[in-house]
């Protein structure tokens, strides 16, 4: 097996560390990318802690990964050598069930295979994007379209088709009032494509310490929901309401704010559970739902949709030494919005 760079963490207590970890051989369905950035998602934080359950470490996390396509099995035929790729939060899925065929590839029946800390095909744990390469099945590698800067595109990977799957879903467009829950690595991927499908867009932060930004990325109205008035004044107003906050909010007082048959969906993924007031669902024939990122097929579809209205996520590049830190910092709320770990300093 070949050798590879990478930083990983050792224990859910320890700060991740530079070592090296094992990629598979090539197989025939396979492509070999040399990673070029790769994206730090607060789950990826989660992950090696331990908050979504114990894993197996040496762990190397990273689901937001791009890079240029080195190598490719003997029959492959969707990506060349030269191109630009990317790979999103899942590896593999059994492509045979109900969901797969439907391009659901994240509901797989049978389970699908994520990015890193998943039981792969063959047994192994699977290993994130903190690394210099990665070897993938030619189905779960996206092409990343030339007019999207190569470093801001890492995060589309996650955050991009995490917000814009639901806002597709329930049909965000001309005509609907949607909200955005939270101005982070998150959030300010989903003020832009709401704003991009023609929807009237409000942000909801707990403060309006980032109300420029809002307003820079899309935003046509801004509201503190630390300000309790805010709830009164927007109480039915929403077609939409998409929360990504990965932490435990009162979902009463969102749904509060929909109109009669909105959707409140959750796509952040806190560590507790959230009480529901049944009489505030029945009250409006309200609905609260989740999302988890999409398709291969759909985040094919965001990819291009980027492409074509000019949307990237607003990044921070650092160097792999600097994990440990942007790790307290993502916790912090201490970056706007992405951090982006420029693999070539792993070398």
């Amino acid at each position: 097996m070949p050798t590879v760079n990478a930083w990983a963490a050792t224990s859910a207590t320890e700060p991740l560390v530079k070592t090296t970890i094992e990629r598979r051989e090539l197989g025939p369905h396979d492509v070999l990318i040399e990673i070029k950035y790769a994206g730090i998602c607060h789950s990826d934080i989660h992950t090696v802690r331990g908050d979504w359950g114990p894993q197996q470490y040496p762990l190397a996390p990273g689901h937001e990964i791009v890079g240029i396509v080195t190598a490719v099995g003997s029959e492959v035929a969707k990506h060349a050598v030269g191109d630009r790729a990317g790979i999103g939060c899942l590896v593999g899925s059994c492509r045979e069930c109900e969901q797969c065929r439907k391009g659901n590839e994240q509901y797989c029946l049978n389970g699908m295979v994520g990015t890193y800390g998943s039981v792969d095909a063959d047994g192994t744990i699977t290993q994130g994007g903190y690394s210099t390469h990665i070897v993938v099945d030619e189905h779960f590698a996206l092409r990343v379209p030339e007019g999207i800067p190569f470093e801001a595109a890492a995060p589309l990977l996650c955050a991009g088709i995490t917000t814009y799957s639901p806002l597709r879903h329930w049909n965000a467009g001309p005509g609907k009032k949607v909200a955005v829950v939270g101005l982070g690595g998150l959030g300010h991927m989903g003020v832009k494509f709401a704003h991009a499908l023609g929807a009237e867009v409000t942000v909801l932060s707990q403060s309006l310490k980032k109300q420029e930004d809002g307003l820079r990325l899309g935003a046509d109205h801004y509201y503190a929901t630390s300000d309790p008035a805010t709830f009164e004044a927007l109480a039915g107003s929403f077609d939409l309401i998409v929360n990504t906050v990965s932490a435990k909010v009162d979902i009463d007082a969102y749904l509060r704010l929909l109109a009669v048959d909105g959707a409140l969906v959750n796509v952040g993924a806190p560590g507790e559970p959230l009480p529901v007031g049944v009489f505030n669902l029945l009250m409006g024939r309200k609905t609260f739902a989740g999302s988890a990122i999409g398709g291969i097929r759909e985040t094919q579809e965001m990819l291009d949709f980027c492409a074509e209205h000019g949307i990237a996520s607003d990044v921070e590049v650092i160097a792999a030494d600097q994990i440990n830190e942007a790790y307290e910092r993502v916790l912090a709320s201490d970056v706007r919005y992405r951090f982006v770990i420029d693999v070539a300093t792993m070398q």
